[in-house]
């Protein structure tokens, strides 16, 4: 396999264009937010004659190639001051810059961030990126801004419904999303349910959403990638922000350590629901505990030139317990070590932990219960090049290494002192890979990125081996014949994988581009839930001898095109076409938690996902916003389903709407304004007929799945803001001796958010459930919330 990886490796330096040119040298440096320090993400660099650009990469740092002479330089970022740099090229030039945010007191509000214009020039697809600015706008329960919500609010992204764990993208799983903070993966995205994300916005950075044409150097999933990027922490001054709300509060740190060199951040929320409750809970009930928190801290530090390095963390738990309870939380800790070899070549090394784990119990050894764990840790090494081979070619390459270790089951019963054990044994997976890629200006007007990631699995011992026979039914589990032992470190099953990569943008003409790209992917660890929605106690299985690789093929293409004022007006729309190969599902009866032999109650089939997306975005003026619709459908093929048919997949939502507004009056007041709007998700009905709340539906029932569906979601929030006067006027003594008044910023400065969250009091439906009255079935629809729900919320900055 090496011999292989190599040749590939080898191929593919030889098809990238290797010429550079003569007498041309480069320029590099990083990029920062000149008001805290932060390093500043895909930041534009350009001469002024629109000759030669570039941009950032994801740690600020950038490289360009300039011929011998005077060059006048600008640095850009949506949202801050453009600076100009003379300078004369007459070697390799190391270039550090800062930039400075625009003044409060314009008028015309800009969100800070992307550049519109990123929409038809850039080359990636199927990409969104949400600065935290404008998360914060969007109308959210209990008035909290949240990052995965605000995801869900974009097109090709939905949910199975309202407190719903995870999210689907383009007809995939919830377990089909790489899930990044600060590249460790996170398991488990949700508080409360799904109600609230697990990532706190005041110590996010940078949100990125790729659906489609994922780059080489991201694996291990099929659907998407959500890459969450964290504050550095303020370098230049000590300060802070927070805020108080119906549900929890939180409040975050950051500062430096050595001024302008190493810097840190700290932040942390906790819901306080238990506490206001506890002087009314009686005696019974006085040991009950239901909260949730996190703690999320960065500390950087940048040691030279050459060298940064940053640690990073995040720890959170949900705790629900009255006699019986459960609790999950995930944890996180990532090292990375930046190092510029040279002014071409940039590498980033990143060792990551990331465990996710959940408890279930009732009782305890004295008066008599049980006790029941889940886990999944993996470990994981991965360092990254990228190689500004010159101002047509980006290079990126590196590899990956990741162990897994899973525990579905550990379970302990307590009798009249005794303890029995009835745990699942653990089991072991490896995950490599390698990629390379190339981003080349192909002339102007022609970006093409491709590159090839190869990446393999090994199932690894100690383990037994299941071998399963024939399935004596559709309904039935699959005949055990043999179980098998293995050592440690033995090679139970291993697989190989290819995972092609490209995407290509053509400009049509000066506002306007085509896009097309296709990817590859593949998935070897698998979340085994048979719910309607996933839950917290649902576990992650690795792939083994009887549990094969999914694998996914996506071909999209779109067009992009910007008009109006200063081009602030973006539009998109895209069309794709996924195909799905091993996607797991289970038998009627399957019994997953605390067996075995689970793999025996589970199918393998095939799906397909294809749709439209269409998203229409305004992100200057008084007004921002977006509207997005979704017009998709997403459907499974298994021998002994449906007749070998396609049928609904449980996530299938046909049409998704959403349109978000903010309008801002002016510095002090705003409101804004979500919409969203779905179709209901299906379900699986045995019943020829029934009615949902007088509503009556007729299907027939012949072994199908998702044959039915709960009525449609749509739902109304909004919400109004109050800003707090941010700057003050201050007597000061001039050059003259003589005091005069001077605008200074406030050390205080508070906002309040009153917002209405299901203004109109909508019930929807999150699932379907049957009961018999008179002997007669009858459906019956269950609602999480059927009201509006107020809050008023204060957040501040020091």
């Amino acid at each position: 396999m090496l011999k292989h990886t190599y040749k590939i490796w080898l191929v593919g330096l030889f098809l990238l264009p290797l010429t550079i040119i003569a007498q041309n040298y480069t320029v590099s440096g990083t990029v920062k937010d000149g008001a805290n320090g932060e390093t500043m993400i895909s930041a534009m660099v350009y001469t002024a004659d629109g000759n030669y650009g570039t941009a950032t990469n994801v740690y600020g740092y950038y490289a360009l190639e300039l011929p011998l002479g005077k060059h006048t330089l600008l640095f850009n970022y949506s949202g801050f001051k453009t600076l100009t740099k003379e300078i004369e090229v007459q070697g390799n030039l190391k270039l550090n810059v800062e930039l400075q945010p625009q003044s409060e007191q314009i008028d015309v509000v800009v969100v800070k961030g992307k550049r519109a214009t990123d929409n038809f020039k850039k080359v990636e697809m199927s990409t969104i990126e949400l600065d935290v600015k404008k998360i914060e706008k969007i109308p959210a329960l209990l008035g909290e801004a949240d990052v995965v919500k605000s995801v869900q609010l974009m097109p090709g992204v939905s949910t199975v419904g309202e407190g719903a764990t995870g999210f689907n993208v383009r007809g995939g799983g919830v377990d089909q999303n790489l899930i990044l903070l600060d590249e460790a993966p996170v398991f488990n995205s949700s508080h409360l349910f799904g109600f609230f994300s697990v990532f706190n916005p005041d110590a996010v950075k940078n949100v990125k959403l790729i659906k489609g044409g994922i780059p080489a150097e991201y694996g291990g999933r099929l659907s998407s990638v959500l890459d969450i990027r964290m504050k550095e922490g303020n370098s230049k001054k000590f300060s802070g922000q927070g805020g108080i709300g119906a549900l929890f509060s939180r409040l975050s740190i950051e500062a430096p350590i050595i001024k302008d060199k190493a810097s840190f951040i700290v932040a942390g929320r906790r819901s306080y629901a238990d506490v206001l409750a506890k002087p009314f809970l009686s005696d019974d009930f006085s040991d009950s505990k239901f909260y949730f928190y996190d703690l999320t801290a960065k500390v950087h530090y940048d040691i030279n030139e050459k060298n940064n390095v940053y640690l990073s963390g995040y720890f959170g738990r949900d705790v629900f317990y009255s006699g019986f309870g459960f609790d999950w939380g995930n944890q996180t800790a990532t090292a990375r070590w930046n190092h510029i070899f040279n002014d071409k070549l940039f590498l980033n090394t990143t060792a990551y932990f990331s465990n996710y784990d959940f408890r279930i119990g009732v009782g305890d050894e004295e008066s008599g219960g049980f006790q029941w764990l889940g886990q999944i840790r993996n470990y994981s090494l991965k360092p990254s090049f990228s190689y500004f081979l010159n101002n047509k070619n980006t290079l990126q390459f590196g590899g990956q290494s990741i162990l897994y270790d899973f525990k579905p089951g550990e379970s302990e019963f307590y009798q009249e002192g005794n303890t029995f054990d009835f745990s699942q044994k653990p089991l072991y997976g490896l995950e490599n890979a390698i990629y390379l890629g190339n981003e080349q200006k192909v002339k102007k007007g022609i970006i093409l990125k491709y590159g090839v990631r190869v990446s393999s699995y090994y199932y690894l011992g100690p383990s037994k081996e299941y071998i399963y026979g024939d399935r004596p039914d559709a309904n039935s589990s699959k005949e055990l014949l043999e179980i098998r032992d293995h050592k440690n470190g033995a090679i139970i099953e291993d697989y190989y994988n290819l995972e092609p990569r490209f995407s290509a943008k053509f400009d049509v003409d000066s506002v306007s581009s085509v896009k097309l790209s296709y990817n590859r992917m593949s998935q070897y660890i698998h979340l085994m839930s048979n719910t309607a929605a996933a839950t917290p106690l649902d576990f992650y299985s690795p792939t083994t001898n009887n549990v094969k690789p999914q694998l996914a093929d996506q071909i999209a293409a779109g067009y992009f095109r910007n008009f109006g004022k200063n081009l602030g007006w973006e539009t998109s729309l895209e069309g794709y076409y996924k195909d799905l190969q091993n996607q797991i599902g289970y038998i009627p009866t399957a019994e997953l938690q605390l067996n075995d032999f689970y793999e025996g109650d589970l199918y393998s089939g095939d799906g397909r996902a294809y749709g439209a997306e269409l998203l229409v975005r305004r992100n200057s003026g008084k007004l921002t916003g977006w509207v997005s619709l979704t017009v998709s459908k997403t459907q499974i093929k298994v021998d002994s389903v449906n007749n070998g048919n396609y049928y609904n997949a449980r996530f299938d939502k046909p049409v998704v709407g959403n349109l978000v507004l903010n309008y801002e009056f002016n510095k002090r007041f705003e409101v804004s304004a979500n919409f969203v709007y779905n179709t209901g998700a299906p379900f699986t009905t045995s019943t020829t007929n029934y009615a949902i709340q007088n509503i009556g539906i007729s299907h027939n029932y012949s072994n199908v799945r998702n044959n039915a569906r709960v009525p449609d979601y749509h739902r109304l929030d909004l919400s109004f803001t109050i800003h707090g006067k941010k700057e003050k006027v201050r007597k000061v003594k001039g050059e003259d001796g003589q005091k005069v008044e001077k605008t200074v910023k406030k050390l205080w400065s508070g906002d309040w958010v009153f917002s209405a969250y299901n203004a109109y009091a909508r019930r929807n439906a999150f699932t379907v459930y049957f009961k018999n009255e008179d002997g007669e079935t009858q459906a019956v629809r269950y609602s999480i919330i059927g009201s509006v729900v107020p809050s008023i919320t204060y957040n501040f900055k020091f």
